[in-house]
Order: C-alpha cells, then structure tokens, then sequence
C-alpha cells in the first residue's frame, strides 16, 4: 500500500462527480410557458452546430474538453478549471458516435486514451497544470467510454473498436465488479473498492454488454436493477434514492439531486424499465418549469436551480422512451440557456456570460441530446 494520502479521501472525491455537476450547471430562471409545438430538425440542427463550434473554439485543449471555460489552480477537491473528465471523453465520443462523424471519433478516443487510460483504468480526472492523472475511476465513466466503443463499432464497422471495447470491458469487470456488486469506484494505487454503489451509475444497458459468463453477467444485472428498484422513492415523488451501502444494506440520500435521479431513470428507460409515473411526473415538472436542482426526500424543492443538464437528460429520457412531447419539451427549455449573443465568447454554448463560467456537464449533455434524433 502506498504511504502519501488518505484512502478515504479519494473514496469519496468521485461520489461528489453527479453532485458537483448539478451544482456547477448553469442556472437561469425561466418564463412560465405552455407545452411547446415540436420543433424542427432544422431548429434543433442549428443550435447543435453552434454548441460544438462554440465548445472546439472556447472549452477544449490537447487533453480533451475543459471542466470549466476558466481556468483555476486545478488543486481543488473536486475537478475545476481547464482539469478535465473522462466523464467529459465518453459523452464526446458518444455524441461522435451519433452523428456518424467517424474522425471525430478517432481524436477524442485518442485524446482519452493518451489522458486517462492507466494499467488498470481510465482515470476519473486529469490536471495539466500538475501533469497529474488520479489514481481512481468512477464506474459510470469507464463504462461510458466502454459503451462509445462498443457504439462506435456498430456504427462504423471493423473488429478494432470492439476488440478496444471487450479489452477494457474485462478489465474493467475485474476492477469494479465483485460478488454481482458493481462498485463506485476502484483505487489502483490501494487496489481497494469503495462500499457504495451511486444508483446513478448503475448503466444498466452498459452492463449488458459486458464479455463475462452469460450466467453471471445476468445475475449481476439482476442484482443491480434489483438495487435501483428497491431506491424508488414513491409514486407521489417518483425519483430515486442517491447510493446504496452493501455492507450496511441501506440507502441514503443527504438531498435528492434532479441530475442523480434522471440519470438513474434514462438508465432505466434505456432497458424499457422506467416507471410511467416517473415519466408522467418529469413530463409534467418540465410542461410547467418546476423541475429544479434538488428535493428533499418528501418531494419538496429544496432550491429553485433549473439547469441545462436537467433538461438535456430529460430530453433524453424522451427519446429512449419514444415520447417526443417530452424530448421536444425538454430540449426547448434547455434551449433557453444557450447563449445567442455573436459577440459574446460564450456564443453557442451554455454558461454565464457575465461571469464567464461555462461548464463541461452541460454543454456535453446538451449536445448529446440535441445528437438523438438521427
């Protein structure tokens, strides 16, 4: 075991990613509005064009795409500044993947591949400044990026990105899975698991996919779709617990985190096991700009946040669940952060203008929902 920093800080720095995300997205109060007409391809089409020009231009160096459009000191607890995310690799490489742009595909598994591949994992978060690469992934990345190459070679043909992707599938399995549990996260510098699974990381389509024994690749899957059915909250408050303890067989949530839950529930919609009520609910908080940042446990808004991320997820959700009132809906009000000034830097994307501030999780998620309806 190596001596230098406590195992438990970096058992808990990755948990906070789904958090940090929520917290750091843009936020900006919305108009009231009736449910919108369906817009477009070309509308939708518009604006996806200048949210990539805009993120090639303003937010993306040599290692990928930065965590914030402004730089920090990069030795922060949590991913700041030009640092950069695998989180922020696979989404890219997905959007790549959706709209058939095989070259770019090709830089951004590369660019990932240089940053944040190790021996034993894809790195959660890589800083420049430090030339530092943690030592820790974060289960929902690594299969993320597994998931891209997978896609990528149905959609561009050949055994090599397979090859790539059951490679790293299998590495990954022997890292993260134990005994049909899929962990958090794994620390190759302690070769230690933490004891929690975040129900957000649970990508159960992912998992699916997995080259292992046919038996035991359904066992876990049946285990981990038992986990995140047993974290439903209520049909009044159709979202999810946030992490399950396995040693304590408990769950707990400090808050309810909108960000957490949607993607818990897309992972859901993905398989086709979402909860109606959950989609009738989300379509309805959308239809009246009610969907916020974070509740308490009863349902209550806990604050009045309404992010781009939060839509573009729930635009999602609609589309895995051919709902196209709801994808359109969602997609209208994310639009609503995108910023349409020409002389702003921030043209084309999604942040704030009088800061400056523009964060990865958002502009990714928005061009990845905009990239669907193909």
């Amino acid at each position: 075991m190596k001596e230098g920093r406590p195992l438990v800080v970096f058992l808990i720095v990755p948990l906070m990613l789904a958090t940090v995300a929520c917290s750091q997205s843009s936020n900006t109060d919305l108009p009231a509005a009736s449910p919108p007409a369906a817009q477009t391809a070309a509308a939708v089409s518009g604006s996806e064009k200048l949210l990539l020009r805009y993120l090639i231009n303003q937010q993306t160096g040599e290692f990928g795409v930065f965590t914030n459009r402004l730089d920090s000191s990069q030795e922060e607890q949590a991913a700041s500044g030009h640092e950069v995310l695998s989180e922020s690799a696979g989404l890219l490489m997905r959007y790549y993947v959706n709209v058939r742009d095989e070259e770019g595909f090709k830089k951004a598994w590369a660019a990932a591949r240089q940053t944040f591949d190790s021996e034993r994992l894809f790195s959660y978060r890589f800083s420049p400044k430090g030339n530092k690469k943690y030592p820790v992934n974060a289960a929902v990345d690594d299969l993320r990026i597994i998931r891209a190459l997978y896609e990528a070679s149905d959609a561009f043909g050949g055994k090599a990105y397979r090859e790539e992707a059951n490679r790293y599938a299998k590495r990954f399995y022997s890292t993260n899975v134990r005994d049909r549990k899929l962990f958090d996260l794994y620390d190759e510098d302690y070769d230690a698991r933490n004891r929690s699974i975040t129900l957000c990381y649970i990508d159960l389509f992912t998992l699916r996919k997995l080259p292992v024994d046919k038996d035991e690749s359904e066992r876990l899957q049946s285990a981990m779709l038992n986990v995140i059915q047993k974290g439903y909250l209520s049909d009044t408050f159709p979202f999810y617990e946030t992490r399950y303890d396995y040693e304590t067989s408990q769950y707990s949530s400090e808050h309810i985190h909108a960000i957490e839950s949607l993607l818990t529930i897309l992972h859901l919609a993905e398989i086709g096991q979402s909860q109606a009520s959950s989609i009738a609910y989300i379509k309805k908080q959308v239809t009246e700009n009610h969907l916020f940042g974070e509740y308490t446990k009863a349902g209550e808004p806990a604050n009045d946040i309404r992010s781009t991320a939060i839509y573009a997820i729930a635009a999602l959700i609609g589309h895995e669940t051919s709902d196209d009132e709801l994808y359109y809906g969602s997609l209208e009000k994310m639009k609503a952060f995108q910023v349409m000034d020409p002389s702003s830097p921030l043209y084309g994307g999604f942040g704030d203008p009088a800061s400056g501030q523009a964060y990865s999780f958002d502009n990714l998620m928005a061009l990845l929902a905009f990239s669907v309806k193909r």
